[in-house]
């Protein structure tokens, strides 16, 4: 475990620096020299077909031939290497990524982000279709940058029965109570209505949240997942609890009084956002998700040749100070990712307002002064969203109890994002999760009803109801 998290952290600091290449590199040719991305299955200049690689980490064009089926890529490193075949869910979900044939019968030929699924949606319904595939897209960025991290990523449902993880994408049926998004055991719930932009809109405007995606979602309860895989019972736990806080506190009672009395009042000074003041697993979680944002955009930039020095924006730099181990090998460099992350995060949101769009990063950099150093919403806005989210638990008819059991579907609530990292007296990058005794539970799960439609045998097509 030990080997694991330390190479995490190597990771994460190595990624920005004069010089340094990305972790996971987000800049791709395809054969004929153009520029594809991630996402792509084809090149629109040459009609090359493309996949991703989750071995290689790295998106290859296919070898010009007529036959279907496996195909060889195109470039140098991976001419010799062996057939390649898309995922079972390039039809169904889009999925662009690739999977070695030999691989085909263990997994039902999903690739490794597919093969996690647990649980999908009924896609012959409404628009289920269309918004699991939006879910998938998001689930595929996080599995690369997990992958590139050198985490360990195994399937629950066909690789890693006992600690692997697994994902349920459910929608409640209608007149049924809400799916709530959480995590529990290795298995990610996520609600489908989240990947509505509309319904998704409308819930980060109601609880006064100045970020809300499918991406954010995910990155903070595989958080929750790691911390069972990683921290829980190993030589991580004593430093965890001086840093996070002791996460053998009743967790229900905890929520309970966040939801009720909102979030400590200290919590700009010590935690990541409001709600991460709520329980030390949550402090973990929240930190987790963001420091992964921080790392995925470093990542980007740096791919397209993008570094904080090169951003002409005039900040007030944190120095060795700011850190709980100044003395660390890794500490200027962990500086400057950190550095180079309030540069470029001024620039994207100067770039969004000139687009007439909202901040991509919507948090306000505070500099490093007196022990008072974050990045966070207005406190106006701040004292709004408490207000807000109790309002709405009011309205749904929602206890206090009931949103400390089950409430994962709100995700970042009043998030106010302090300084990540770390910092000695001053906000800390915090990130928390769960146990398997006391987490979250999804209680009196409920079969609606057996379908037989099979896009990706892989996968139980049953909607489920959370009761």
């Amino acid at each position: 475990m030990k080997r694991l998290l330390s190479l995490l952290g190597q990771g994460l600091v190595g990624v920005l620096g004069p010089g340094m290449r990305p972790q996971a590199a987000r800049n791709y040719r395809c054969r004929c020299g153009q520029p594809v991305f991630f996402r792509n299955s084809v090149c629109l200049a040459c009609g090359a077909e493309l996949g991703f690689d989750p071995e290689a980490l790295t998106l290859r064009s296919r070898q010009p031939g007529p036959q279907p089926g496996p195909w060889q890529a195109a470039d140098a490193a991976a001419e010799n290497g062996p057939p390649l075949q898309r995922c079972a869910n390039f039809g169904p979900a889009g999925c662009n990524w690739l999977l070695p044939p030999g691989e085909t019968d263990a997994h039902d030929g999903l690739c490794r982000a597919c093969r996690l699924n647990h649980t999908i949606p009924d896609l012959d319904e409404n628009d289920n279709a269309l918004l699991w595939s939006r879910i998938e897209v998001a689930k595929r960025r996080l599995v690369s940058q997990l992958l590139a991290l050198g985490l360990p990523v195994q399937s629950k449902v066909s690789e890693d029965t006992e600690r692997g993880v697994m994902f349920d994408f459910l929608r409640a049926e209608p007149g049924k109570p809400r799916v709530v998004t959480g995590h529990a055991h290795g298995l990610i719930t996520l609600d489908v209505d989240e990947a509505d932009d509309a319904t998704r809109e409308r819930l980060r405007s109601s609880l006064r949240e100045p970020y809300r995606t499918l991406l954010g979602h995910l990155r903070h309860e595989i958080g929750h997942y790691y911390w069972d895989r990683l921290v829980a019972g190993s030589g991580w736990l004593q430093p965890f609890r001086a840093r996070f806080g002791d996460e053998r506190q009743d967790y229900e009672e905890s929520l309970d009084r966040y939801y009720s009395e909102g979030p400590a009042a200290d919590w700009p000074l010590r935690c990541v956002s409001a709600y991460a003041s709520s329980h030390p697993w949550e402090d973990w979680a929240e930190t987790w998700a963001n420091y992964l944002h921080m790392v995925d955009t470093l990542d980007t930039a740096l791919s397209f040749g993008l570094e904080g020095g090169d951003v002409e924006i005039q900040i007030e730099p944190y120095g060795a100070d700011a850190l709980d181990a100044p003395g660390d090998p890794g500490a200027p460099r962990f500086l400057g990712l950190v550095n180079a992350w309030l540069q470029i995060t001024a620039l994207m949101n100067e770039l969004a307002r000139s687009m007439g769009q909202p901040d991509l990063y919507p948090f306000r950099a505070q500099p490093p002064r007196g022990g008072q150093a974050a990045l966070r919403a207005p406190r106006g806005e701040r004292q709004r969203g408490a207000a807000a989210l109790s309002r709405r638990a009011q309205e749904d008819g929602w206890s206090a109890r009931s949103l400390a059991t089950g409430t994962k579907a709100m995700g970042h609530s009043n998030i106010s994002l302090v300084m990540p990292l770390q910092l000695n007296n001053r906000p800390g990058l915090c990130v928390s999760s769960s146990t398997p005794e006391s987490r979250f539970r999804i209680r009196g799960l409920r079969r609606a009803r057996q379908t037989t439609r099979s896009a990706s045998q892989g996968c139980r097509f049953t909607p489920l109801a959370v009761s």
